[in-house]
């Protein structure tokens, strides 16, 4: 089961960020990763219709025989991933916003949160606010149009950039000192957020921890790949712009990217 792969799944290739994580701690495992773009965003849709597409995803994913499941998006964590754990054998990691090391770190107690409507209005994002911040004052943004900009590659668009700057007004006026990215599409926004944001604002986001999670699941679980040959990535998306994908995880070894209808 140890050569079997790790699949995960977006509303498109903003999961890819979280992928390059995972690729970098764990280099000999094989991966899968499948971008929902044709039904992007998830964060607009209700609940229902994540668990819908959670559930067609975790079913491909099982088609390929996955070992285990990171469900690489927020919304689809926050509103799916108990319905997938119980319905499911195989071990799923989510992605949550990390309000936890902000909050901890936070010295003036009041910190940013930018994500999707999807995942700000969910049980599990209010569960975890209440628990981690409870004494902190918390800032949320939903994001308007950052998923659509990462999906159609204009982030570095002079109309994006100025309508970005508009969403972030409310964290500067709250003066807050950590910003917490709730969407795997934001980390690709970086760049555009540091010039647009005040020096001392800290960025983070869940990547790292994600991967970090993954490897001590695989052992835990028995299922880590012990080999030492690097593992290959394919990534299947459902729309025809494979050369978006490539450019965003040019660093990547071993890759192909193919379009298939799912």
């Amino acid at each position: 089961m140890s050569q079997q792969p790790i699949v995960l799944f977006d509303s498109g290739v903003g999961g890819t960020s979280i992928l390059k994580e995972l690729v970098d701690l764990l280099p000999y495992e094989d991966f899968i990763y499948l971008a929902d773009s044709k039904n992007a965003p998830y964060g607009e849709k209700s609940p229902e219709e994540i668990i819908q597409l959670s559930v067609k995803n975790t079913d491909l994913a099982l088609s390929y025989n996955a070992k285990l499941i990171v469900v690489a998006c927020n919304t689809a964590t926050t509103n799916a991933i108990s319905y997938l754990r119980s319905h499911y054998q195989l071990p799923f990691i989510g992605i949550e916003p990390a309000i936890k090391p902000a909050a901890s770190s936070s010295e003036v107690k009041r910190i940013g949160v930018l994500a999707t409507e999807g995942t700000l209005s969910s049980e599990l994002f209010k569960k975890t606010s209440q628990t981690y911040a409870k004494d902190i004052n918390v800032k949320e943004v939903v994001g308007r149009g950052i998923v659509e900009a990462v999906e159609g590659g204009w982030t570095t668009d002079e109309k994006f950039i100025s309508e970005l700057s508009e969403q972030l007004k409310p964290f500067k006026d709250s003066e807050i000192d950590y910003l917490v990215l709730g969407c795997t599409h934001y980390p690709y926004i970086i760049p555009q957020l540091k010039i647009l944001l005040p020096e001392h604002i800290t960025i983070i986001d869940s990547g790292f921890a994600v991967a970090k999670q993954t490897k001590s699941v695989l052992k835990k679980n028995k299922i880590l790949n012990t080999s030492r040959k690097k593992g290959l990535i394919r990534i299947f998306t459902n729309i025809e712009n494979t050369a978006h994908i490539r450019n965003l995880v040019p660093d990547l070894e071993n890759i192909s990217v193919t379009k298939k209808e799912f």
